[in-house]
């Protein structure tokens, strides 16, 4: 997605957790015209999660016929954008000449780099019908020695990504190692992205890494005596032996990684250099970024 404005942080409520939970994160509904996108990060309490800078849940939203998600051309540079579906389609399209569907369970990894345009839209048969749209949209800033690196995309089918269960709970690892499965999906850190399914009283330990946060996409938790509501992130810290306890039947997502430097961001722009993200500023404006294959009429224009 794309953000209205050049500011991205959230105002959201922020509260301490128990003695292994650094801050709970409770987003408010932001509308983007027909449906609602909840912004976890950034925000000003914290900034990122291991190499995390954005965490959007879209949805659920019920769209009429003729109605959907209509994202028009804009632009990324030194970041990687993931999407992920509990329900839908969304169809991408980039200045790679990228055409793919994302469906639920999928991975679509989209790397920016240098620079990289996109566009976000349904296909005419969907729209043509009354639809459902429900998933995440994360950034993952990129080490600054690859955040040049040349623009690419990836799509991993829901059929190439691994699930595993534990202690009877089902996930699947998105992204990274956990519970001796490594996804196959490209990482550019040490990153993690998990996705599991907990009926109320089974209980999940929290994989390590340096740093780490669980989103409750439905449902609720706790941990310890701290309960981790729906639609809420918790930040955990680095400790061993934190156990997860579902109190409803919940679907989480679990993210984290290692710890990157200071990143700057500026409506779609992330960089750890600001003069970076001026430049990517005013190449937009002059029109100097490639156009979209397929998608080369309309644009979202630089918010001043």
């Amino acid at each position: 997605m794309s953000n209205p404005t050049r500011q991205v942080e959230q105002d959201c409520a922020a509260a301490q957790g128990c003695g292994a939970i650094e801050l709970i994160i409770e987003p408010r509904d932001k509308d983007l015209g027909g449906f609602s996108v909840r912004r976890t990060l950034p925000t000003a309490q914290r900034k990122m999660v291991g190499p995390w800078i954005f965490f959007d849940h879209m949805g659920p939203a019920e769209f009429p016929a003729g109605q959907g998600i209509n994202v028009r051309p804009h632009p990324h540079v030194n970041i990687a954008t993931v999407t992920y579906l509990f329900e839908g389609e969304i169809l991408h399209r980039d200045s790679l000449g990228s055409l793919q569907a994302i469906r639920p369970g999928d991975i679509n990894l989209m790397v920016a780099g240098s620079g990289i345009v996109h566009s976000e839209r349904e296909r005419p048969e969907l729209t043509a019908v009354a639809h459902r749209l429900h998933g995440l949209q994360l950034w993952l800033a990129l080490p600054e020695k690859d955040e040049e690196v040349d623009a690419a995309f990836h799509h991993y089918p829901a059929a190439a990504i691994p699930s595993v269960t534990v202690d009877g709970v089902p996930l699947r690892v998105m992204m990274g190692s956990a519970f001796g499965v490594t996804s196959p999906v490209k990482v550019f850190a040490e990153t993690l992205y998990l996705e599991a399914h907990l009926h109320p009283g089974q209980t999940l330990a929290l994989p390590p890494a340096e740093e780490r946060a669980v989103y409750v996409a439905q449902g609720s938790l706790k941990a310890q005596d701290t309960v981790i509501p729906e639609h809420s992130m918790a930040v955990f810290a680095n400790v061993a032996g934190v156990v997860l306890e579902a109190t409803r039947e919940s679907r989480i997502a679990i993210i984290g990684g290692e710890r990157l430097g200071k990143r700057f961001i500026d409506w779609n722009f992330v960089s750890s250099r600001k003069e970076r993200i001026e430049q990517a500023r005013q190449d937009w404006k002059a029109g100097r970024f490639p156009k979209v294959p397929g998608d080369e009429v309309e644009f979202i224009p630089l918010p001043e």
